[in-house]
């Protein structure tokens, strides 16, 4: 199987890697359109600024291409936040996969929203041998808002997307390549699809 991890402005890249040689697959980093076009299963993962990793991405006309794939696909924290329409942080357009907004929690609790928490409402093959409030890690300061696509939700300050899923496009706010065995049943049955 051909895994690529899309290489952008933005961290966390090498632990997911890691989180999917665990599982025993090999996987490349890159930001090369034809290898991204030609891989079985898409990884967007990421760490950031969204201005900043938008701005990498169009510079390299890879906003244009992940919209266009047709493999399954999937984002994982700031990837989720960048597959929405907008987000609030630095007032930055997004990919507009998903018809939902990026907003800042609110600043009632600590922000960022950081270490493990629920989530609920699970629905789709990403949650196949997962349960309805397991555990998952989170870090982050800006959260999707719930929409039609919402397929898991957390609480935190207010109920906010935890994954959101439309046709071959899936995405999660928590980090499953942190989130022990979890997370690793998730990332596996992603790469099941």
């Amino acid at each position: 199987m051909n895994i690529v991890i899309i290489k952008y402005n933005a961290g966390n890249i090498r632990s997911v890697q890691n989180a999917v040689s665990r599982l025993g697959f090999e996987s490349v980093i890159t930001d090369n359109p034809e290898e991204i076009k030609n891989a079985d299963k898409v990884i967007f993962p990421g760490v950031g600024e969204a201005s900043s990793a938008m701005q990498y991405l169009k510079e390299r006309n890879l906003d244009k291409l992940i919209v266009s794939l047709t493999q399954p696909v999937l984002g994982i924290c700031l990837g989720l936040q960048l597959m929405c329409e907008f987000s609030e942080e630095n007032e930055t357009e997004c990919l507009g996969i998903f018809k939902a907004r990026v907003k800042l929690f609110p600043p009632e609790e600590k922000v960022p929203h950081m270490g493990w928490n629920n989530f609920q409402g699970l629905s789709g093959p990403l949650f196949k041998g997962v349960k309805d409030k397991d555990d998952v890690y989170y870090v982050h300061s800006y959260y999707a808002e719930v929409s039609e696509h919402t397929n898991a939700i957390c609480n935190y300050i207010l109920p906010f997307s935890a994954a959101i899923r439309k046709n071959n496009f899936y995405a999660t706010q928590f980090h499953p390549e942190k989130s022990a065995d979890v997370g690793a049943q998730i990332l596996e049955n992603f790469l099941a699809l």
